[in-house]
Formats: structure tokens, C-alpha cells, sequence
């Protein structure tokens, strides 16, 4: 099927990449000519593992092009796809002037019948806001406008969205139904049909109760320090319940990135809206911003004093895998350390660049070992696994001290200890 993607950043790059892989014929819209350009030639701004090489392959195949005009998109293409950036607002409410201007500019093209998808993470009704900009600005416009909420893990997107859970199509009209199925149909993967709001409240729904799993960890984790007891002893005997599972449980310094600080209070706003005053999930905010002080509070009471110190921080990405910094506790971190003073050496395996931007104060080094040189202490922010196997008792050599506080609870706390390090985690 002939598809178009407006928007080729995250979502909608690693979408198109994978439609085309599956044999659709798929045009990626973006208004940066630029970044056009360099797509066109396989090169992508982002780190995700797997893209680069499907973007590549899918563009010499002819299956997958790049242009900055959405009319020529709208006309060679029975559905398009709407995943432009919704960014959140100083009232926790969702930006969505990015979608309407597509909605818009959609419409003025619009000649025969068309299928509107919104990919974007937006709030519940947003459907339906879609459908009446359309109309307003092309009163004849034949259209379906559906919600098809994407639930991709960054590190991980392209298996995810090769291999999918489930896939959530919301329809206003059962006229859209089957070139949804159709699309989809190679990725081989239950389809639920629902109505259009119930599919723009399940990506809020699910991002929010992951976060839940999360905040609820690392509070038990609070409770497990306190008690002397290992969290990741509890969290696997929770996790063997199936009713439960052991998918994110894992006890750290907070979730972070571009998903999950954005829709748990989106989600919020939304309920608050809607009548609901949404506690639960307010305290799931509460906890996630607390976990990073409570981590900067072991690093203060063994240091005394951060001003002068020596820190060195391995990761600043939001995850591992990936070289996206948006929102990410690492970053808030360190811009913490700095502005009490400290002096930070960091590195990360692909983020440096991006977090740069954002941590002017802190110096990069080339290697992931150099940031022990000199240090009172080292922070692992980011779980990186090639961070597992760093020489470690020669970085200890280089350090003033040997003090090593694991965010992410990442290394093994004996073998650290053994190797003389003092070492700190999260509730174990």
C-alpha cells in the first residue's frame, strides 16, 4: 500500500523504516530540507539500533523516500500518517499545534478518499479535533481519521515495532478498518479494533501504569534500605507472579525521556479535565522526582561537600541503547553536581553530543575508563551493559577515593566491594 509518514523524527522514521521493510511504498514528509536531504542518503540524526541499516536498504529498494511537501505525499498515498512532535506544556498540558498545522495543510490537498492516522502520542479527543480542522478548512473532504497509538521503547523500536504486542486501531467509521488490517496484516499480530477515544486513552493508560511499575519499585526499594532487605530479591519474587510480571521492576534514580514524564502528566491535565483528579499517578510524579534527590543525598553524605569535587559520570543518556537526553535524570543530575559546584567528567557512548547542549560545565572524555582519573567519586547513571565490564581496578587506581554510587544497579555490589570500592546502589 502506498503510505505517508508526516514527520520523520523518532516515531515516524523508525514507522516509515519499518512499513517500507514489510513492502509498503512509503513517503517521509519533514519540513527540514536539510535533514531531507541527508536522509535521502541513508544518513539518520538519531541513534537506534538497526534503523540506519533499514533506512538504507528500504531507500535503495525504492520502497522508502523522503520529500518536504505533504501535497505530493497526500496525493500518492491512501493513508497518511500524522507523527509530528507534541511536547509538553509549562501546565503539563500537551502541545498540539504541530498536529493541527499538519491537519491543515493535510486538508488543502485532499482530493478523493483519505485515511488520517494519528500516530502521535495525543490526548484523548484529539481524533476528533483532527476531523473537524479537516472539515473546516475542506468542507468536501472524504475522510476516516483513526487513532493508532505506537508503543515503542527507544533502544528497541525497530524489534518493537517489527514484532509488536498488539496493535491498537481506533476508527470513527468501519470504513477504515481493513487498510488498517492491511497495512498491518505482515507484522503478524493481534489487531484490536476499538472506537477512537478508547485507542488515544490506552497509550496514556499503559505508558502510565509502567511508570507506576517504576515509582512503586523504587519506593519499595526505599523501604528494602531501610529494612536491610535486596530489592532485586523482591522485586524477582514479584515478578514470578504472573499476574505481575518482572518488566519494570527495576529498582533506580527514575524514569525519564521523552514518553513517560510527558504523558503521566498529560494524562493528569487530561483527567483533571475530564472531572477526575488523578492522585494516584500525581504520586507516581512525586516519587520518580524524589528518587534522584534521594540518590544526590548518598552521593552529599559521603563527599560532605560536592564544592570542588572531582565526579566522574558514566551515562547521560535517559537509557541505555540510545542517545536521546530529553528529560533525562542523568542530565538533571549532573546539572545538579555542577551547580553545587562539583567538577564533572562524563561519558557516554552515544549521547555526549546531545548532552553537551544541555551541560555545558561538564567536560566530555573520549573513553568511559577516563573519567576515573583523579575522582573523589564515580555516579553510573545510565545502564549501559558495556559499562559491565570496564577495567575497574585500574580505574580505582586512578581515583582519590573509591567511592562508586550505581544508579541503575548495574554491577555487582560483591564483586565491586571485593575490589575494594565502596560502593552504593539503589535498595540493596
Amino acid at each position: 500500500m502506498n503510505l505517508a509518514i508526516v514527520g520523520s523524527g523518532y516515531v515516524g522514521l523508525v514507522t516509515g523504516a519499518c512499513f517500507a521493510e514489510v513492502g509498503h511504498t512509503v513517503i517521509c514528509v519533514d519540513n527540514d530540507l536539510k535533514k531531507v536531504h541527508s536522509l535521502q542518503d541513508g544518513h539518520i540524526p538519531i541513534y537506534e539500533p538497526g534503523l540506519e541499516e533499514l533506512v538504507k536498504k528500504n531507500v535503495a529498494a525504492g520502497r522508502l523516500s523522503f520529500t518536504t511537501s505533504i501535497g505530493d505525499a497526500v496525493e500518492a498515498s491512501k493513508v497518511i500518517f500524522i507523527a509530528v512532535p507534541t511536547p509538553p506544556q509549562p501546565d503539563g498540558s500537551v502541545d498540539l499545534s504541530f498536529v493541527e498545522g499538519v491537519a491543515r495543510e493535510v486538508a488543502v490537498h485532499i482530493k478523493e478518499y483519505r485515511i488520517i492516522v494519528d500516530k502521535s502520542t495525543v490526548p484523548v479527543k484529539t481524533g476528533e479535533k483532527v476531523a473537524q480542522t479537516i472539515s473546516r478548512y475542506n468542507p468536501s473532504a472524504d475522510i476516516d481519521v483513526v487513532s493508532n497509538p505506537e508503543f515503542l521503547r527507544e533502544g528497541s523500536a525497530v524489534e518493537d515495532l517489527m514484532k509488536p504486542d498488539r496493535i491498537v486501531v481506533g476508527v470513527s467509521s468501519d470504513r477504515a478498518i481493513e487498510p488498517m488490517k492491511e497495512i498491518y496484516t505482515p507484522f503478524n499480530a493481534p489487531i484490536m479494533v476499538t472506537d477512537l477515544n478508547s485507542a488515544e486513552l490506552i497509550k496514556h493508560a499503559a505508558n502510565s501504569f509502567l511508570a507506576l511499575k517504576i515509582s512503586y519499585i523504587n519506593a519499595v526499594a526505599a523501604i528494602c534500605e531501610a529494612s536491610g532487605a535486596n530489592i532485586e530479591r523482591v522485586a524477582d519474587g514479584m515478578g514470578a507472579d504472573k499476574r505481575i510480571g518482572r518488566a519494570f521492576l527495576n529498582a533506580g534514580i527514575g524514569y525519564g525521556g521523552s514518553c513517560f514524564p510527558k504523558d503521566i502528566s498529560a494524562f493528569i491535565r487530561i483527567s483533571r479535565e475530564l472531572g477526575y483528579q488523578f492522585h494516584l499517578l500525581e504520586e507516581v510524579e512525586r516519587i520518580n522526582a524524589d528518587q534522584a534527590q534521594r540518590f544526590l543525598k548518598k552521593v552529599r553524605e559521603s563527599l560532605w561537600v560536592l564544592r570542588h569535587k572531582k565526579i566522574g559520570v558514566l551515562g547521560l543518556a535517559f537509557k541505555g541503547n540510545t542517545d536521546d537526553v530529553r528529560s533525562s535524570v542523568a542530565i538533571a543530575i549532573v546539572q545538579q553536581l555542577i551547580a553545587e559546584g562539583a567538577e564533572v567528567k562524563a561519558y557516554d557512548p552515544k549521547a555526549m553530543d546531545k548532552a553537551q547542549l544541555l551541560i555545558p560545565g561538564a567536560k566530555m572524555v573520549e573513553k568511559a575508563e577516563d573519567v576515573a582519573e583523579g575522582a573523589d567519586a564515580l555516579l553510573l547513571l545510565t545502564e549501559w551493559t558495556e559499562f559491565k565490564p570496564l577495567p575497574w581496578q585500574a580505574m580505582k587506581k586512578k581515583m582519590l577515593s573509591p567511592l562508586l554510587f550505581d544508579g541503575r544497579n548495574l554491577l555487582n555490589p560483591e564483586e565491586l566491594r571485593a575490589l575494594g570500592f565502596t560502593y552504593t546502589s539503589i535498595g540493596r
